[in-house]
């Protein structure tokens, strides 16, 4: 019984490896059309910037950190979702069929998620942003000279916590599924939770009331569909477990 316990551990280990090598090959054959195309991602993010100024460097790295920076971005696009495939095949086999259903569905959905709250940041909050800050810099008559390094660090700064936030439905549903959260919950937060989210839009966004609104109605808009989806979640939940108890009074249940 030991050296069988022995073999199954081994044989997960192995299993959890080459899984793990799976992605890593995606990753470096990803990284290396990343490197081919970064320049032209570069070209066309140019090309397309709200604000047609030229980008310089203010160091001898900052052309390589970005130029690595965009290869390592475009390189994470089909790895991540891959990743995530692998990671559940290798945790599957310990779920139930249904537990396996539920768990698969979140890939596409979060991944969809974070697509759409790196679009909306993309084309809609910042370029907002960056005519906002280019108009005050202006006012007060200073020069427009943009590193390349901190013109992509302020666009991620604005991107990346946009795109975390999208996944809130995801999130909240998944806690919902396992228990944690619930829809009285969810609505005794709701009050804090809009405070949070405004703070949240006032801070990625212009000082002026129809950029917070912008930003701020879209986060409110999450907030209100996890809220949903974990009513959904709870009220399904609580059917399958009436039908269940339903089904043990009636003697038609039988535990295998």
């Amino acid at each position: 019984m030991e050296a069988k316990n022995t073999m199954t551990l081994l044989g997960h280990i192995a299993e959890l490896r080459k899984r793990l090598l799976r992605i890593a090959a995606v990753f470096i054959v990803s990284m290396a059309a990343g490197l081919f195309a970064a320049p032209h991602i570069l070209t066309l993010l140019r090309t397309h910037s709200p604000l047609h100024v030229a980008w310089n460097v203010f160091s001898p790295w900052d052309g390589l950190r970005i130029y690595m920076s965009i290869a390592v971005v475009l390189s994470l696009l089909p790895t991540i979702p891959f990743g995530m495939y692998q990671i559940w095949r290798f945790v599957c086999q310990g779920l139930k069929p249904g537990e396996q259903k539920a768990a698969v569905r979140y890939i596409p959905f979060a991944a969809s998620c974070f697509l759409v709250g790196v679009a909306f940041a993309y084309f809609v909050v910042f370029p907002m942003s960056l005519r906002f800050t280019a108009g005050i810099n202006r006012q007060i008559g200073l020069v427009e000279t943009y590193g390349v390094s901190q013109y992509f660090g302020f666009m991620f700064n604005i991107m990346i916590p946009l795109a975390i936030a999208f996944e809130l439905p995801v999130i909240v549903m998944f806690l919902a599924r396992i228990g944690i959260l619930n829809p009285s919950i969810l609505k005794g937060m709701r009050r804090y939770a809009y405070v949070v989210l405004v703070a949240v839009a006032a801070l990625i966004s212009p000082p002026d009331l129809v950029s917070h609104l912008m930003v701020a109605v879209p986060l409110i808009a999450l907030y209100e569909i996890s809220a949903w989806l974990t009513g959904w979640v709870h009220r399904k939940k609580q059917r399958a477990k009436e039908a269940l108890e339903h089904a043990v009074t009636d003697g038609s249940y039988s535990a295998t």
